[in-house]
């Protein structure tokens, strides 16, 4: 369970295995370059993806030259029932805290 929640501490592995999450089939890597309007480097998605995979948050398959992936759900949940929906649920609070955070931050002007 240490893995899991390390592994799903970090917003942008957190971020990507909600979309794994509720896709509907396997997604490439390269789906996730852009997340939360921020562009991710190949090499720093492909470090999360290694850090979901060995947390055995993720199962992925090499199909050519795509590695597609898909979460394992089903098998955590049986394993520890409640345990993702909780984290969903705590990062979702956290997320909404933070954007109200920003919202209210007063806007600097630099005259020039």
């Amino acid at each position: 369970m240490e893995g899991i929640l390390h592994a799903l501490s970090d917003p942008v592995r957190a971020a990507i295995y909600w979309q794994l999450s509720c896709a509907d089939s396997a997604n490439s890597c390269s789906v996730f370059l852009k997340i939360e309007d921020r562009c991710i480097p190949k090499s720093t998605l492909s470090q999360h993806f290694r850090a979901l995979r060995e947390a055995g948050l993720i199962r992925s398959e090499r199909r050519g030259v795509e590695m597609l992936n898909t979460t394992r759900c089903g098998e955590i949940e049986e394993r520890f029932p409640g345990l993702l929906p909780a984290i969903k649920h705590a990062q979702s609070i956290q997320c909404a805290a933070r954007k109200q955070e920003i919202a209210s931050k007063p806007v600097e002007v630099v005259a020039g």
